[in-house]
């Protein structure tokens, strides 16, 4: 991992809203239905910042603290290639559940909330009583939906049961697949989900399954990423950061898992039966390399996030989907890791926001 100072990663505890909003981005494209041309218009807002002042956007900010909520202790677990995984429906979920994740999962929803000023869904919902969180993980957008909605009752749901053992009462946990067939006794006013792009075989089903689960005129809302990372030029190619994503993301697709469906959840969703399908379009830089304060925010979580992120990513994915070794995807991942940091890569992550309704 580079030296801290390439990019000083604020607390999620000390950035207020208040800096947040008043930094001056919009990279919202609208409601368009075309992932491409939805992210081309948006990178108008999307500059690179070439002053030679370029961290001072950053300020003060203080390191990532190492644990950003308590979680619980037991959960049952595989290992595999020094990394933990879930147990229940072993090997489905390529992604490990052990505290470096944990910990990463819960820096990433900070990045979401700086996305969306500090906004949980995006989607018109009435009467909100009742909310199914899928693919919760740590559980940490359930919890925070359960202490701002008091009065709607918040069910998380994930492979993993690695969410803390103390949340608020109308809050609770469930292990289940949500690629079997859902029982839930209640019908639900938000259905979301975040980040599942890396989970599901049949992201269809899954939306299907929500549709029946939603009472009408409810939604479903999902939050994702869009792959693969792009850049505003040709910064990206030929480095090592490009041939990893390359190689993990189609490791991906030879285990059945395709990680590329999230640009087609629109089109999910209104085959699937929903009405009012709204997208939206948002970027991550991968580094401070974007002109103004809230895009170095966002930039210099996003590198931390990554950093923390790519051997989870990327271990089980290429050494089942690829036949890699350890040493192997450790080589590869040090390789890219020393691209992230670099400004003169002017890549970044694309980001999905869709909802839909379900008719009256």
């Amino acid at each position: 991992m580079p030296d801290s100072s390439s990019a000083s990663v604020p607390s999620a505890h000390e950035a207020t809203a208040e800096v947040l909003k008043n930094a001056a981005l919009s990279t919202e494209s609208g409601s368009s239905k075309s992932s491409d041309a939805a992210d081309e218009s948006a990178l108008e807002h999307l500059n690179v910042d070439s002053s030679d002042d370029a961290d001072s956007a950053l300020g003060d900010m203080a390191p990532v603290p190492s644990t950003y909520s308590a979680t619980s202790s037991i959960y049952h677990y595989v290992e595999e290639n020094g990394r933990t995984y879930h147990k229940y429906k072993e090997g489905k979920y390529l992604l490990p559940n052990d505290e470096a994740e944990m910990d990463r999962l819960d820096l990433q929803h900070q990045l979401w909330s700086i996305t969306l000023f500090e906004e949980l869904f995006l989607a018109p919902v009435k009467n909100l009583h009742n909310i199914l969180d899928i693919g919760t993980g740590t559980g940490i957008w359930a919890i925070e939906a359960a202490n701002k909605y008091p009065s709607a009752h918040v069910i998380g749901s994930d492979l993993s049961p690695i969410q803390p053992e103390y949340v608020p009462p109308n809050c609770h946990f469930e292990v289940d697949d949500v690629e079997d067939e859902w029982n839930y006794s209640q019908k639900f006013d938000l259905v979301h989900g975040r980040a599942l792009v890396t989970c599901f075989k049949d992201p269809f089903f899954v939306i299907s399954s929500a549709l029946d689960a939603l009472n009408p005129g409810g939604f479903l809302e999902f939050h994702d990423f869009v792959i693969p990372l792009r850049s505003i030029d040709d910064s990206l190619q030929g480095t090592a950061f490009q041939s990893w994503q390359e190689k993990t993301f189609d490791a991906a697709d030879k285990l059945g898992t395709s990680w590329r469906n999230s640009a087609n959840y629109s089109r999910y969703l209104e085959e699937a039966g929903f009405v009012d399908v709204v997208e939206k379009h948002f970027q991550w830089p991968i580094n401070p390399w974007a002109k103004g304060a809230r895009m170095k925010t966002i930039g210099a979580y996003c590198q931390e996030n990554i950093l923390r992120g790519m051997e989870a990513l990327s271990m089980a994915v290429l050494t089942r989907g690829a036949g890699m070794t350890k040493e192997e995807v450790m080589e590869l991942t040090a390789a890219a890791k020393r691209d992230v940091p670099n400004r003169d890569i002017h890549a970044y992550v694309p980001l999905i926001v869709v909802y839909g309704r379900k008719p009256e």
